[in-house]
Parts: structure tokens; sequence; C-alpha cells
């Protein structure tokens, strides 16, 4: 596909998607919220697995505020519901897996859709700010949402209230990210991720993140109800089949993601 304000490539089954907007820290305006959503529901058919990261010396600084032209015209409101709402949910609805390349400052909303992805790698450099607090706001873009879940309500607060940057080393520390690499090793460290996850079962893997999407809200008889099912439609695929006899046959398991 072709975009103004993104890369998006393909390679080895993995589709990478850029923010190519780097004078302007990848910062958010109307068109690339709109091609975002274009592209994560475009990946899953291109690719099995997908790459989600930031052009320059920063992964996302969040809304661009030189994109308001009009304060007294101006409708958050109506952004969330119509612009960014729709890139949360079509990143969370991504049936393949999405790994978020964090390669330096992710701020505001742009903090909040690399939290979004299912697994988040920084680069040792890299930041996670919760800005809104400073210019007057609250968390949007899903922060109010996936704060407490990833870190609990007392770091949820002190990160949203007090709003100050935090470090690549202490969100991995708290669980909000899944690990922290060296800055030159961020590339090629996810770029192997990836392609592990796209050679793998694809298919189990849609279902896994139904699984836990769902957790939160479920009770455990419900929860337990929601895996016999799934449990039930993954046992009928052919890489079920198929890890089960590479597994007998001592030999590496060839995935299909059916």
């Amino acid at each position: 596909m072709a975009f103004e304000t993104l890369e998006y490539e393909i390679t080895d089954g993995v589709v990478t998607v850029t923010l190519n907007r780097p004078d302007n820290l990848n910062s958010m305006n109307a068109l690339m919220r709109r091609e975002l959503v274009a592209a994560f529901r475009q990946a899953p058919e291109d690719g099995r697995a997908m790459v989600l990261t930031g052009k320059g010396r920063g992964f996302c600084a969040g809304q661009d505020l030189g994109d308001v032209t009009s304060f007294d015209e101006l409708d958050l409101e109506r952004t969330l519901r119509e612009e960014y709402d729709p890139i949360l949910k079509a990143l969370r609805e991504c049936p393949i897996p999405v790994i978020a390349a964090i390669n330096g400052p992710a701020a505001g909303a742009g903090a909040n859709l690399a939290l979004g992805a299912d697994i988040v790698v920084a680069a040792r450099s890299a930041s996670f700010l919760e800005a809104f607090a400073r210019i007057g706001l609250i968390p949007d873009a899903g922060g109010t949402y996936l704060l407490p879940r990833l870190v609990g309500r007392a770091r949820a607060l002190g990160m949203s209230l007090l709003a100050e940057p935090l470090t690549a080393d202490k969100a991995a520390e708290w669980g909000l990210i899944w690990e922290v690499v060296e800055d030159d090793q961020l590339a090629e460290h996810v770029a192997k991720m990836a392609r592990k996850l796209a050679n793998g079962p694809t298919a189990a893997y849609r279902l896994i993140k139904q699984a836990l999407a769902a957790s939160p809200a479920n009770d455990i008889e419900t929860q337990l109800a929601l895996e016999a099912s799934l449990q039930g439609e993954a046992g009928q695929t052919r890489d079920f089949k198929e890890g089960v006899m590479a597994f007998l046959e001592k030999r590496k398991p060839s995935y299909e993601g059916r």
C-alpha cells in the first residue's frame, strides 16, 4: 500500500509499519491517524506478524499540536471517537502478533499507541511519557484502560498525574513493556523476534490474543468456558497436528497459520 505518513514494508512474512514524520518526532496528524487504521487492517492480509516503529530519533510524540488550527473549533471528543478510537480498535483486533519497537521517546497518544501492541521492546534510550496533564488533559488513546491493567492503579495514577518521563529500564521493571535492548541492537533483535512469530502457529496466536483480551472482564467460570471453546478450535488446526508430529518425530515444525 502507498502511504504519505507511514512506511509499509513486507519481508519474510513480516509487515513493518514505520511512522514517517521524523521532523515532527512522528507526531500524529489527521492523515497519519487514517493511514494507521488502514495499515493495521491491511497487515493481516500481507503477513503473519507486524512490527510498529518510528523513523528518526523518536517513536511518536503523540498528537501533532501544530495540526490544531482553531481552539474554538476543536472538538476533542469527536477527534477521539472518530480518529483515535479506530486506531486502537484496529490494533487490538489485529489477528496477527504485533511488536512495537520503541526507538526513542513515546509520549502522549504515542506512548499509548505503543502500549497497545502485543509485545513492546524498547531501546535503552527510549522513554514513556503520559504527557496529557501538562496541557490540562487526561490520558487518552486507550491510556486509562491500558495503564492500570499493565502496572496497577498506583503507578497508573503516578504516571498520569505527575506526567514525568519513565525510562525504558523502569518501564520493563514495572511490567509496562516486555524488554529493553541496547539501541544499536533494537532493529535486529525485533526483526528476529518478528520472523519467529511469522513462522509460528499464527492461528493459535490469534486465539491466545482473543483469550487474554477477554480475561480482565470475565469471572473464572466464564474464562474457563472460553478457554475450552478456543482450545477446541485450536485443536482442529493443521498447525496443532503439525506441532505434535514434529515433537514426536524430533524435527522442526512447519507451521502454516491454519
